[in-house]
């Protein structure tokens, strides 16, 4: 669990924040009401295809220092997905992705948006 405790002017008084999760991100960090518009959540790695990953192959050095920091602060940025008919299909942070992998981790923070069968195809061209 991680603590951040803020010290303000007497006025405003102190505060402290805290979140945990499987790999230190907070499992919701928000989103518009209403579902519309990206949000960003856990999900796990298997319910995230990964269709250009036969095509390309990560540095393995820049995997292994993202492994380094995902241990020590937690993943920072969280990966790009998006949802089709319920289906999660990821198209970036390949090697965010694969340091979560190797670490263990059964989840990644994800940023969602929502997509059609022709965004699917957009991306996959």
């Amino acid at each position: 669990m991680a603590n951040l405790m803020m010290r303000l002017p007497i006025s405003l008084r102190s505060f402290s924040v805290s979140a945990s999760s499987s790999n230190g991100s907070p499992p919701v960090i928000g989103g518009p009401s209403g579902g519309v518009g990206p949000m960003i959540v856990e999900l796990p790695l298997d319910k995230i295809r990964r269709p250009l990953m036969r095509t390309r192959s990560n540095d393995q050095n820049k995997v292994k220092e993202l492994m380094d920091s995902i241990r020590q602060i937690g993943l920072q940025v969280p990966v790009d997905v998006i949802e089709v008919d319920g289906t999660y299909y990821g198209f970036s942070g390949c090697h965010r992705y694969e340091a979560h992998q190797k670490l263990g981790l059964p989840t990644i923070r994800c940023k969602i948006r929502k997509g059609t069968k022709e965004t699917l195809r957009h991306h996959l061209r």
